[in-house]
């Protein structure tokens, strides 16, 4: 069986005319005379620019790719025995008393309210346009949120120095807008790469805008290059391309400009360069970070080859990192090369399996061990619970990149429609919102007069890691785990013998044997 669809995908805007043979993806009968709807069709006209999920700005990606094992070849264990972390009375051990505050830093002195953050919110347009909601939403959820690369070089406004970033108007915009929330939990992690490190962003972010959580980026699980966007305008693109970006095609050329003046392309791109990881000069940025003033130093890795994980952990530890994020293949984006989205990478269950058993041998050594989080394709409150579980103690939150903002933006959506509702009545927009949230009055009660300035999309955030944290705490309220530190790797099942080969989870029909063999003698 084939775990791929080439050829055609939602993503793409791509289609085959008849059933698709299965490993090429193309029509079993190519039909001489189609007008091409498939992607290679569609690549004949439109060449490169088929590359990308469509359309730019408007959407997130997610990897469709059916790999073989995921988190579903994994069940959740319960028990009816015993409370872990309360007192074992059923009036007592309720799924509301279960705790799922968490926390990270090597000092544990970053809490979150929920294990969760959002993914890297970086200079695609999907994420500038959501970023308002992502932020207020992660302050008032006591969350993490991730601003990404490449921000303030892809800021129009932005004012350089002897090469060096001055003034950035919408980065300062998007510090502004979590700071204006912030409660004391979670915090905003400023992220960087090739083209910010040149630019000297880490220093301007701590120095003068007085970040305290900055992070290092190897990589991402929905790509193993750079990250893009996709440009407009051919101003916009001679911007960039003289800022030091890789832009394609070059908008210096005449034959690239003569082809995008007549319609032949429509777009430019926006690349950034491959980062070259080093153990020395990693330890390096790591102490230039903490002295320029950054308090807590993170660092986000790829779903790259093991050897590279091996880096990643090895260097986190040594450095003693405050968190190591993990991202697996078969999550999501706001801009990757499709196929490459679906085609390379380690999946997150494997990563995730592997991360454990080096944390495990670095730990057999009296070893620091980083705080980890996990990313890749999770979206719910099981994904969370068997996140956590797979590779406990070492995993203390979960990265939710697509599923956050998706509800951010149906908030935001449905935050405009009663906005327009509201005026027509001529009602107050604080009691619209009353009426379209679940949590609208729990949040009118918690901030006053100041709930109207709340956006939407932000309640909408907030409802949703509401609707995960009672999930969870019924899921461990089953497994009678009061507190997340209490859920360990027993907690799970594997449903399939491969499942748990890679994972080293008892298969179900082993589990427990030594337990039921002393009850039953």
């Amino acid at each position: 069986m084939t775990f791929s669809k080439p050829n055609r995908s939602a993503a793409t805007v791509s289609s085959t005319r008849v059933d698709p043979a299965p490993v090429s993806g193309i029509c079993v009968t190519c039909l001489d005379g189609c007008e091409g709807p498939c992607e290679i069709g569609r690549s004949a006209l439109k060449g490169r620019e088929m590359i990308y999920p469509q359309p730019f700005g408007l959407t997130t990606s997610g990897s469709e790719k059916d790999y073989p094992i995921d988190f579903s070849h994994f069940n959740i264990q319960g028990t009816c025995v015993g409370a872990v972390g309360v007192e074992a009375d059923p009036d007592v051990a309720t799924f509301p008393a279960v705790d799922c505050t968490t926390a990270v830093g090597a000092d544990g002195s970053i809490k979150l309210d929920f294990p969760v953050f959002t993914g890297a919110v970086g200079s695609t347009e999907i994420a500038r346009i959501n970023w308002e909601e992502m932020a207020v939403g992660a302050a008032i959820s006591g969350v993490i949120v991730v601003a990404g690369e490449n921000i303030c070089g892809m800021d129009p406004q932005a004012e350089f120095k002897n090469g060096r970033i001055a003034k950035s108007p919408e980065m300062e915009r998007r510090i502004e807008a979590f700071n204006k929330w912030y409660d004391g939990k979670g915090g905003i992690i400023i992220q960087a790469n090739v083209e910010d490190t040149k630019l000297r962003v880490p220093e301007y972010v701590i120095e003068k805008l007085g970040i305290e959580i900055f992070e290092l980026k190897w990589g991402q699980g929905a790509k193993d290059i750079g990250g893009e966007v996709k440009l407009p305008t051919l101003e916009r693109a001679l911007q960039l391309k003289d800022r030091g970006y890789i832009v394609l095609p070059d908008p210096t050329n005449p034959a690239a400009q003569e082809a995008f003046k007549a319609g032949g392309i429509t777009e430019f791109e926006r690349h950034s360069r491959l980062g070259m990881v080093e153990e020395e000069s990693f330890h390096k940025a790591v102490e230039h970070l903490r002295s320029v003033g950054a308090k807590y130093v993170t660092l986000k890795t790829g779903a790259y080859r093991p050897a590279d994980l091996a880096r990643a952990i090895k260097y986190s530890s040594d450095a003693k990192i405050d968190l190591l994020t993990i991202d697996g293949a078969g999550g999501g984006t706001g801009m990757s090369p499709w196929r490459m989205m679906n085609e390379w990478g380690i999946p997150t269950v494997e990563l995730e399996c592997l991360a454990y058993q080096m944390c495990e041998r670095l730990a057999a050594k009296g070893a620091y061990i980083p705080p980890l989080a996990i990313a890749g394709g999770l979206s719910l409150e099981d994904h969370i619970f068997k996140a956590i579980a797979l590779a406990a103690p070492y995993v203390k939150a979960i990265c939710l990149g697509r599923s956050i903002m998706a509800a951010a933006m149906v908030g935001k959506t449905h935050g405009k429609m009663m906005a327009e509702k509201m005026e027509l009545e001529g009602e107050d927009i604080a009691d619209g919102y009353v009426k379209l949230f679940a949590v609208g009055a729990e949040l009118k009660e918690r901030f006053g007069s100041d709930f109207a300035s709340i956006p939407a999309g932000a309640i909408g955030f907030y409802s949703y890691v509401d609707r995960l944290r009672q999930g969870l705490q019924q899921f461990m309220a089953g497994a009678r785990k009061f507190a997340l530190k209490y859920l360990e790797r027993d907690d799970l099942v594997a449903l399939t013998r491969e499942a748990a080969d890679i994972s080293g989870i008892p298969y179900v029909m082993d589990s427990d044997k030594e337990e039921i063999d002393r009850i039953l003698g």
